[in-house]
């Protein structure tokens, strides 16, 4: 298929030639537009402290973008808080654990990060139950992030400290445009604002991400294409392989390993003929404790026995020795 202009829901990047967007522009000829369909406002302190959460209370945080870095730190200043040395981070991507940098001496051992994906995060943060998780994000009710950590049964607080307000697209002619690229519901949110008959519109969509998916069928809007998916792990591949005439294979959900399991789990039946739930030691926090000395204990006596053998080995060469003399 023939395109020639693309509206990417998304701020310029810095760097165009770095940008994995670059390949369409020079070797199809395609023209890129540009521009972040929404404004990250953050909350002010009056309206923060009616939350009643104070940010040293936590032991550990997650951010899942640099929004939340921005305001959590924002927010920290402002209410005069003291973030503590030994507080850890939890981020979805390298990306964003660098980012940290900004605000904080970058130590390895604090600071923890997936692949790509929170799905990864969460096998990260099923190693660190203990610790007490503030979640800073938008205004949304609940997302794919909060979805996941609620599976998974982690004890965290979800604290509000930004809002996404959509922003007017009226300046853009849809008509323009052979592909519009979104990225996250407020961004579906925003074109539905500026265009309530989008969906009647013989408009390309395409989408990064199952709640951008999942806000498109909401809204009755046809998504032509998705990612990420196996042949098209981003946007830009998934573009490139739909002018190529490539046909769509289905999208990548990444779940966590734990989660897999219990899925796999589901439906054994035992001689009881209850559904077996495979229960992890991690969810268990006196167990995990209990685990976690047995096995001290047991590397204890190993070591013991290691330094009697060498004890003993030292008295029997210097008996020998005596008996030469």
């Amino acid at each position: 298929m023939k395109i020639k202009k693309i509206l990417v829901s998304q701020p310029e990047p810095a760097d165009l030639e770095k940008s994995p967007y670059k390949n369409l522009v020079t070797k199809y000829g395609v023209d890129i537009t540009f521009f972040k369909f929404f404004e990250v406002v953050g909350l002010t302190v009056s309206e923060f402290r009616k939350s009643r959460i104070h940010l040293t209370e936590y032991t550990a945080v997650i951010f899942n973008s640099k929004n939340s870095i921005d305001h959590f730190f924002r927010l920290a200043k402002e209410l005069r808080e003291v973030i503590p040395d030994s507080m850890k981070y939890f981020c979805t991507s390298e990306a964003i654990a660098h980012y940290l940098q900004n605000y904080i001496q970058y130590r390895k051992r604090k600071i923890f990060f997936g692949n790509q994906y929170f799905s990864e995060l969460i096998e990260i943060l099923s190693k660190h139950r203990e610790e007490k998780f503030l979640f800073p994000c938008s205004d949304e009710k609940q997302t794919e992030y909060t979805k996941m950590l609620d599976k998974a049964k982690f004890k965290y607080t979800k604290a509000t400290m930004y809002t996404s307000v959509p922003r007017d697209l009226t300046q853009f002619n849809l008509k323009d445009f052979d592909v519009v690229c979104l990225f996250s519901p407020i961004g579906v949110r925003s074109l539905l604002q500026s265009f309530p008959n989008v969906a009647d519109e013989n408009i390309t969509i395409a989408a990064f991400g199952p709640s951008t998916h999942a806000a498109l069928k909401a809204a009755g809007i046809k998504l032509s294409i998705a990612a990420p998916t196996k042949a098209s792990p981003s946007m830009a591949m998934a573009i490139e392989n739909y002018i190529n005439g490539k046909g769509q294979d289905e999208a990548v959900i990444t779940r966590p390993s734990a989660l897999k399991k219990d899925s796999a789990h589901k439906g054994t039946v035992a001689s009881s003929g209850a559904t077996k739930k495979p229960k992890s030691v991690f969810a268990n926090k006196a167990k995990y404790k209990q685990l976690q000395e047995e096995r001290k204990a047991q590397a204890a006596a190993r070591r013991a026995e290691r330094l009697a053998a060498k004890e003993a080995q030292i008295r029997a060469e210097a008996g020998a020795a005596g008996k030469v003399e």
